[in-house]
């Protein structure tokens, strides 16, 4: 029996009644939302996402862009649009996984099983680093053993594991250009599927956290056709 939770956010009261018998019934626990309002606070208990394109007066994909600036948990859209361009721009916005209108349950069942399997969600995270020592990088301090980083200012940022983990990944490999491959190897713990993009949206929200200018990243560098750098002017352990 799971006790994973699951966040519907439809308008349409027979979908989300639907999906409610649909997820209780594999055991795990729900909760429904008819609006994207205070989505960023709901997210916070959530392990999954459904979440309708069309919520009415809302724009989902809005909605999806709201919950990646403070969330990695995964979103799985489902909506009665089968318009490509919705669906590219969904997935380009952070969504993990993508069904039209009319779905089968089963098939929605088989996606929220392999999305929770590829995000690692409702597990414990075996990631560790090999010294577990803070690392300072131009004012700020990572400490692997607390599983925090600190602003120069001291007060403590706030991260989801998959961003602390990059971090830390970054950190023990200063100045080395990664590809996407190379760090999800590295991130030990973590599944992750062909061509995900989930690296690129971690990378998108710890920039807003370490950056002074997230136009032109400075700590953590975009190397075009080879991956990410992490630069800082210094580094000390």
């Amino acid at each position: 029996m799971s006790n994973q939770h699951i966040l519907i956010v439809d308008d349409d009261p027979q979908v989300r009644r639907m999906l409610r018998r649909c997820f209780e019934g594999e055991g795990y626990d729900v909760t429904e939302a008819a609006t994207g309002d205070r989505i960023e606070t709901a997210v916070n208990k959530a392990d999954l996402v459904t979440l309708d394109l069309n919520l009415g007066r809302e724009d989902g994909l809005e909605v999806a862009r709201r919950v990646r600036q403070v969330s990695d948990v995964p979103i799985i859209m489902i909506t009665g649009k089968g318009d490509m361009i919705d669906r590219i721009v969904g997935l380009e916005v952070g969504a993990d996984d993508y069904i039209p209108k009319p779905f089968h349950l089963r098939e929605v069942l088989a996606r929220v099983r392999s999305v929770l399997r590829r995000s690692g969600s409702g597990k414990p995270n075996s990631f560790e680093d090999s010294t577990a020592i803070p690392i300072r990088f131009d004012g700020f301090e990572l400490d692997p053993a607390r599983r925090s980083l600190r602003a120069p200012g001291g007060e403590e940022l706030p991260l989801t594991t998959g961003e602390f983990d990059l971090l830390v990944v970054f950190a023990n490999h200063p100045h080395a250009v990664l590809d996407r491959d190379r760090i999800m190897d590295l991130m030990k713990g973590h599944d992750w599927a062909p061509n995900d993009r989930s690296i690129d949206n971690q990378v998108a929200r710890l920039r807003k956290l370490i950056e002074s200018d997230t136009r032109h990243p400075r700590l953590i560098r975009t190397v075009r056709g080879a991956g990410y750098s992490f630069t800082p002017s210094r580094l000390e352990r």
